[in-house]
């Protein structure tokens, strides 16, 4: 390993970077002369490529016998321009690879290119997270599409597709509505105005001529702060809903789509806009050769990438869900066994979980398992809450009583508390307390569960007191359901 002497002037300086900047600079790079041998290369270079000794460009990074049809280094030593460009190779291992090629010339003292340079900067695992991101854009279940300020479409999700048709190149309001002009009070128009986001419920016409009925919100997708380059549209179709508005059960339990999909669409926007971010921070970087750019940029996409991944599976989970399939079920037992389960874990944390039962509850028609996951994420949220009280003492209470034939169970502790602000968001955005350790879809999917049971659930909080969340369910709801599920189990 190099030591590093004492540097005394800018002399010392410069000569210090001319002996130790070429195998510190975190990228690849190679000197090629006229003929395409390397003549050297740095430490990154030979570790990602391999032997380069002896050898030509081509032959060390694509393994070829014969130079590159179309090789920009030759044009940088016929014109003396720097240039940028992507390439695929094959690494030392043998296995195929994605490179960004920085070529800059080498001047000698007659201002001839006597030398080029070669910087590269691997990009097989951007390419592997942008597949990613094009998945989570194809097979979000919803209609995705991105407008240009023309509002044509640049491009459009499978979703759409499947619906409206291909759409790319087309103007959005012929694309979803068949029509000439403009939509009137356009919510993209608006955000495009001032970027901020809007949500409208829209009628559009299905490629088979069929009206479609759908929540569509608008948001920004620009570079740089306050420009509004494109928009993307997320909407939710809900033609189903509109049919279905006559019964009053099944209305209820799909009333809260468009704040469910509102709230997908603010969370993959922040993370496409993070995405793009972070993709034109490692643009600009490599574009510039700027190494501090690079390692940012390359932060920001690891950063969204992750929280890609853990919202695509969060996701999926809640949005494939299942019919409650109900059973005679002890509500008592039901939470005897969870508190059970987790008084241990909460111990170790420091709070006690208690369980406070009424004997005279009887059992019901319940999905054991689905009100299992209700009451497992409300005590690990409650616990959560409690592990912040500053005083001792922190508990969690588990009830369960019946009140005028509603069967009621609740989940309190003496935590920190929430505002009127956070109330108001905990069932109808992805919201979570937890930062980057939560999505927020743990209370939409219990109130999911609740709602497919026909009943309810709300929260009472003060601020330094703690929480209650409470669970309503009636049983003559429960026994319509059960009912409706047995009739269709018979025919």
């Amino acid at each position: 390993m190099k030591t590093t002497r004492e540097i005394k002037s800018p002399e010392d300086l410069e000569s210090l970077l001319r002996e130790q900047l070429f195998d510190i600079v975190p990228f690849g790079v190679a000197v090629i002369d006229p003929k395409m041998n390397v003549i050297t290369a740095n430490r990154n270079f030979e570790e990602y490529f391999g032997r380069w000794k002896n050898r030509r460009c081509y032959e060390v990074c694509k393994g070829l016998e014969e130079r590159c049809p179309q090789c920009d280094a030759i044009r940088t030593f016929k014109d003396g321009k720097s240039r940028v460009f992507d390439e695929t190779g094959i690494d030392h291992r043998g296995r195929t690879c994605h490179y960004v090629v920085h070529v800059a010339p080498l001047l000698n003292e007659n201002g001839k290119v006597q030398y080029v340079v070669e910087m590269t900067t691997d990009m097989t695992e951007t390419r592997i997270r942008q597949r990613e991101y094009n998945l989570l854009f194809e097979r979000v279940p919803c209609f995705i599409t991105v407008i240009d300020r023309d509002f044509k479409i640049v491009r459009a999700n499978e979703k759409f597709r499947k619906t409206f048709g291909e759409a790319a190149g087309k103007y959005c309001y012929d694309a979803y509505k068949d029509r000439r002009t403009p939509c009137p009070d356009c919510p993209a128009a608006l955000t495009f105005r001032d970027g901020e986001e809007r949500t409208a419920t829209q009628v559009g016409i299905s490629r088979e001529g069929q009206e479609t009925h759908y929540v569509v919100t608008t948001a920004p997708l620009g570079r740089s702060p306050g420009e509004v380059a494109h928009v993307i549209e997320i909407s939710a179709d809900i033609s189903q809903v509109k049919a279905l508005e006559k019964e009053k059960l099944d209305a209820e339990r799909l009333a809260a789509v468009g704040q469910t999909v509102a709230g997908l669409a603010h969370t993959i926007k922040n993370m496409l806009m993070g995405l793009e971010g972070g993709m034109y921070m490692m643009d600009s970087g490599l574009k510039r050769a700027d190494a501090e750019r690079i390692s940012e940029g390359w932060d920001v996409l690891q950063r969204n990438f992750n929280k890609t991944v853990t919202l695509v599976k969060d996701f999926l989970s809640f949005a494939k869900g299942r019919l409650p399939e109900l059973s005679m079920t002890d509500p008592k037992k039901l939470c005897r066994d969870i508190v059970q389960l987790y008084r241990d874990a909460a111990k170790q944390q420091g709070v006690e979980l208690k369980l406070d039962v009424d004997s005279k509850v009887k059992p019901a028609p319940l999905d054991p398992d689905g009100l299992e996951a209700c009451l497992t994420n409300l005590i690990s949220n409650a616990i959560d809450a409690a592990v912040t009280r500053d005083k001792p003492g922190a508990e969690v209470i588990v009830r369960t009583r019946e009140e005028n034939g509603v069967l009621v169970f609740e989940v309190s502790d003496n935590g920190c508390g929430m505002d009127w602000e956070v109330k108001q968001k905990v069932f109808t955005t992805f919201f979570t307390t937890k930062a980057s350790k939560g999505t927020g879809l743990g209370l939409l999917t219990t109130r999911k569960i609740v709602q497919e049971h026909g009943g309810t659930i709300e929260v009472e909080s003060e601020v330094g007191v703690g929480s209650t969340f409470r669970i309503k369910l009636p049983r003559h709801r429960l026994e319509l359901i059960a009912s409706e599920a047995a009739q269709k189990e018979k025919n």
